[in-house]
């Protein structure tokens, strides 16, 4: 949202900046006050969140060149964008694999060489890690990068919230508050979607 609306100039509604922040805010909540139960030894934070911002804002940008993308070549469909992802990400990790010193191209051939049933596995995985790209695509392309990062979020939220209660890991006050502000968001731009729908039902009816 920052991105899109930094670079490409896209303005959205008060109410979605609050329900976006209140998502996001949930989110590093929940991850950064995390419970006294289990703790990383000598965590490098600095270098760890440089690298979640570095990551965000490349996401970020992604995003929102795939929506400006969209709107100013409106044939373009997800299966375009999707190629062209798949297409340039395979171009730079061969290089980087194969043409960059130690980039463990090789070493990584001659263990699947050595080991079919690992090569077999990272197929499959491929595989359906392409499968699942359709829907991240279409997603994109049928109602915009922000849902689809909502989507994608929420998920993340609810595989991390699951695995945290399902390993009997105790959650802090932080990361409970972290929880009601991810729902309170998700609640709230479900209403606002609702209220539009609603809107544009009365206005059909008159029509």
């Amino acid at each position: 949202m920052l991105m899109g609306s930094i670079i490409y100039g896209v303005k959205y509604k008060l109410p979605e900046y609050i329900c976006t922040f209140l998502v996001a805010g949930g989110v590093s909540t929940f991850a950064l006050f995390k419970s006294k139960a289990k703790s990383i030894p000598k965590p490098n934070a600095p270098l760890g969140y440089s690298l979640c911002f570095i990551n965000l804002a490349m996401d970020g940008f992604t995003n929102a060149t795939q929506d400006s993308i969209s709107a100013k070549f409106p044939k373009t469909t997800a299966w375009h964008i999707m190629l062209g992802m798949n297409l340039w990400g395979s171009i730079f990790s061969f290089l980087y694999l194969f043409a960059w010193n130690g980039g463990g191209g090789v070493e990584a051939v001659t263990f699947c060489k050595e080991h079919p049933d690992a090569a077999w596995e990272i197929v499959i995985f491929c595989l359906c890690g392409a499968v699942g790209q359709n829907f991240i695509f279409l997603t994109i392309s049928k109602f915009g990068s922000l849902a689809t990062t909502t989507i994608t979020t929420t998920r993340k939220f609810m595989s991390i919230l699951v695995s945290s209660v399902w390993s009997g890991s105790p959650l802090s006050a932080q990361q409970w508050m972290g929880v009601i502000m991810v729902f309170g968001g998700l609640s709230v731009q479900i209403y606002l979607k609702w209220q539009r729908m609603q809107k544009r039902t009365v206005k059909l009816r008159k029509l």
